[in-house]
């Protein structure tokens, strides 16, 4: 076996929302996987062997490269399995453009529906975990503020419901028309959590049947066909291989980055989470990789968005 034909593996947990967009892209391109379960909360000792301390969930391992975040995963799915194409349609730019919309305003105010309406209910070490992730530093009183605010929050996440039952007015079965693409995973997961982990969420999407038609269908879709892989065994394989991503820098970067750099790279937020440092391999407009090495993981190059990552040289 070799790193190009390796298997797709994907660190997650059931529960997560991103995990679930990635899970819906599986099923629209119907691909064989492999699900390693990762905690939901940290430590998370094996994922981070891998990624050198990224701890968001999902992680998508191919071999020894390793995809942190669900815009290089998807974009990394796209240009190994072409066929049938997550953007199906000349939209792509404009796609990219509103799922950045999808993944930041909308799902932090999905977040503040979910943790908000918890209350007192949510547990302590979640609370203090998610909290300090999504609220930053002050993260207690943003949970206070979220669940007096719940009404008004709601408010604001049934407007995009609106606009996506206009969408579907048409009886189109998916977004831009017969065939499902990535801001339909886009969209989706952010409803899925929603729905799923709010008590309200069930009778908001009944007020919506259109929309409720779209979700069912991306329901039947599923997620392609999974098989079970121990944490091990993916650090094992990671272990046995080496990276194939090429080493080469874009023209014109803003940062002036050079192939053997060493960078840091972290979330563009103040969550709380550490930087991860290596030799820069790879670097365009859209995405940054890194060459790390360690006793437990080997060589391994793990792959960052540029959109929504600060990258420190040296």
């Amino acid at each position: 076996m070799t790193g190009m034909n390796s298997p797709i593996i994907l660190h997650n947990y059931p529960q997560s929302p991103v995990a679930e967009k990635v899970r819906v892209a599986f099923g629209i391109k119907g691909l064989a996987w492999s699900n390693v379960e990762i905690p939901r909360l940290p430590p998370k000792p094996l994922l981070t062997t891998l990624t050198g301390g990224y701890r968001r969930t999902p992680v998508m391992q191919i071999g020894a490269d390793i995809f942190c975040d669900s815009q290089c995963i998807i974009r990394e799915l796209e240009k190994r399995h072409p066929t049938p194409s997550l953007m199906p349609t000349a939209d792509a730019g404009l796609m990219w453009c509103l799922s950045r919309w999808t993944d930041g305003a909308l799902f932090d105010l999905a977040v503040k529906i979910v943790l908000g309406s918890a209350g007192d209910n949510l547990p302590a070490d979640f609370a203090q975990d998610r909290g300090r992730l999504y609220f930053g530093e002050d993260w207690a009183e943003g949970l206070k503020k979220a669940n007096i605010e719940l009404p008004h929050l709601v408010a604001q996440f049934r407007a995009p419901l609106s606009w996506l039952e206009q969408q579907l007015s048409d009886g189109r079965p998916y977004l831009l028309g017969n065939d499902a693409a990535a801001i339909d995973a886009q969209m989706y997961h952010v409803i899925w959590f929603v729905v799923g982990r709010w008590d309200g969420g069930p009778v908001l999407l009944a007020q919506f049947p259109q929309v409720q038609r779209w979700v069912d269908r991306i329901l039947a879709m599923g997620h392609g066909s999974q098989t079970e892989m121990s944490a091990e065994d993916a650090l094992a394989l990671a272990t046995s291989l080496e990276p194939v991503t090429a080493a080469t820098v874009g023209d014109n970067d803003p940062q002036g980055l050079k192939v053997g750099q060493l960078v840091s790279i972290s979330p563009d937020v103040n969550g709380g989470e550490q930087a991860v440092s290596g030799r820069l391999r790879m670097a365009d407009s859209e995405t940054v990789a890194i060459d790390r090495v360690s006793d437990v993981a080997g060589n391994v190059c793990v792959h960052y968005p540029r959109s929504g990552y600060r990258i420190e040289v040296g």
